[in-house]
């Protein structure tokens, strides 16, 4: 914990949401992690620290079956932790913010920028998004099954696909990949309607350069900067990463 850092749980469609939150200025800074990650990460920490040394609002929290959250990984799907993150920017922000997704926090600040849009609401200043993966269950996941892994999703509801972060396999369940199939972005144009900053690794093996192109093409109405690392991974966590990140919060914060 970071100091003056408040602890909370948020009750949401019957999940205990951990959550984390930092007073201060605003724009404020909210955290959006990945797939299977949790809101003590290299870059969410290391956030945490900037933040707290310059004063500014800091919300970070885990998705249920992440983390501190409550509830068992393999019953989340795009739609509940769309809801959780909706709840939590409600909740536990205040004033204008900037999301921060990384690989699926990626895609979750896109579906809440157009969740907020829709309802009028206008407190985003600024996306920034590292290695995003919109539409990552149908793109690349399901596209790139074979298809006795199709099969075996379909006939017994789960895919158990090995980690290259990890010993624990990721639990790939059919819910998850059906309801992603409601949230796709990606083939159509859509605005966010704020600037977007994207950090993306050329050697990343889990969401490669192109994918995050594909969402530049679709963003054609925003203010858009694309920042290609060719040395960069997945993780994007090396500290030449980390100030590349901090200096594109800053031209907003």
């Amino acid at each position: 914990m970071i100091e003056n850092e408040i602890s909370s749980r948020l009750p949401v469609e019957g999940s205990e949401i951990a959550v984390r939150t930092l007073p201060g200025r605003a724009p404020g800074v909210m955290w959006l992690g990945g797939f299977k990650s949790d809101m003590t990460g290299t870059k969410a920490e290391h956030l945490a620290r900037w933040a707290a040394a310059r004063g500014t609002a800091y919300v970070r929290f885990d998705y249920s079956g992440h983390g501190a959250s409550g509830g068992r990984f393999e019953d989340g799907t795009i739609s509940r932790w769309l809801a959780e993150s909706l709840a939590v920017f409600d909740r536990a922000t205040a004033g204008p913010q900037v999301l921060v997704g990384s690989s699926m926090g990626g895609w979750m600040a896109l579906l809440l920028a157009r969740a907020l849009a829709s309802r009028g609401e206008k407190r985003l200043a600024a996306l920034v998004l590292i290695a995003p993966a919109p539409d990552f269950t149908e793109a690349l996941m399901w596209e790139r099954f074979p298809p006795p892994v199709r099969q075996l999703i379909e006939t017994s509801g789960r895919f158990l696909k090995p980690s290259l972060y990890g010993e624990d396999p990721y639990v790939i369940t059919r819910d998850l990949i059906e309801d992603g199939r409601r949230h796709l972005l990606l083939g159509a144009p859509f605005a966010v309607g704020c600037p977007v900053r994207i950090l993306q690794g050329a050697a990343d093996e889990d969401v490669p350069w192109e994918h995050a192109m594909r969402l530049v093409s679709c963003l054609a109405e925003d203010d858009v900067v694309f920042s290609l690392v060719k040395d960069g991974d997945h993780r994007l966590s090396r500290p030449e990463d980390l100030e590349r990140l901090i200096a594109a919060l800053e031209e907003f914060v």
